[in-house]
């Protein structure tokens, strides 16, 4: 029976601090959102089976945790210059087409996370982008270049061609063997075409991206 109506508090408790605090609490997770999820959910689970822990103690942490939430909005409001200690701000990744490399390791990013995030948003080469900003919730809001933008090849009654899948041949600094070996080519292929856009030694490279129907896109340290 008093588990039961732990459990019950606890369900209407949460629903009730989640619809108060917004719908941010399910969607755009920042990092104070998502310590604050952790804490309900610690809350929660070792109060309901601990029957040392009385029906009132939880009604008590649920509602101190309610008042610290909404006391911390309100500070946040009153001091906007303590929203981007709390929940860090957007960086931008991509700018203009190129990568900033300082800005990928203050966010402890590589090229290979940065290539999920860019699929994710459907866009499958950074030559294609303008702007990449990596949002405070994790996720990369993605700008094309004009020349990548819609309309589509079809609304233009354009000939279909065919596309390829772009290949990371180097992640900051370091040649990826496993994807050189997958197209077939070795290091020094990759040295030849480097020589092609006149860039004499592979340590000078900071990123390479090769596409069958784009060829090599190089980025420098």
């Amino acid at each position: 029976m008093l588990i039961t109506i732990k459990l019950v508090t606890a369900f209407f408790g949460l629903w009730f601090i989640t619809k108060l605090l917004g719908k941010k609490e399910i969607s755009q997770l920042t990092l104070f959102d998502f310590i604050s999820s952790l804490m309900l959910s610690e809350l929660v689970g070792n109060t309901i089976y601990d029957r040392e822990v009385h029906f009132m103690m939880l009604v008590y942490a649920l509602a101190l945790w309610l008042a610290l939430s909404l006391a911390l909005e309100k500070i946040v409001q009153l001091l906007p210059w303590l929203s981007v200690p709390l929940s860090g701000r957007p960086d931008i990744i991509i700018r203009n087409g190129v990568i900033d490399v300082r800005a990928m390791r203050r966010n402890k990013l590589d090229m290979h996370q940065i290539g999920m995030l860019l699929r994710e948003q459907s866009v499958f080469s950074v030559r294609e982008v303008a702007y990449a900003i990596f949002e405070t919730n994790g996720n990369l809001s993605v700008m094309r270049k004009s020349s990548e933008a819609p309309p589509a090849r079809g609304e233009l009654d354009l000939p279909e061609q065919p596309v390829s899948l772009p290949r990371i041949l180097m992640d900051q600094g370091y040649v990826q063997h496993d994807e050189l070996r997958e197209l077939g080519r070795d290091e020094a292929w990759l040295l030849q075409q480097l020589q092609l856009q006149g860039i004499k030694r592979i340590k000078d490279v900071f990123y390479a991206e090769w596409s069958e129907s784009e060829g090599l896109f190089v980025q420098k340290k």
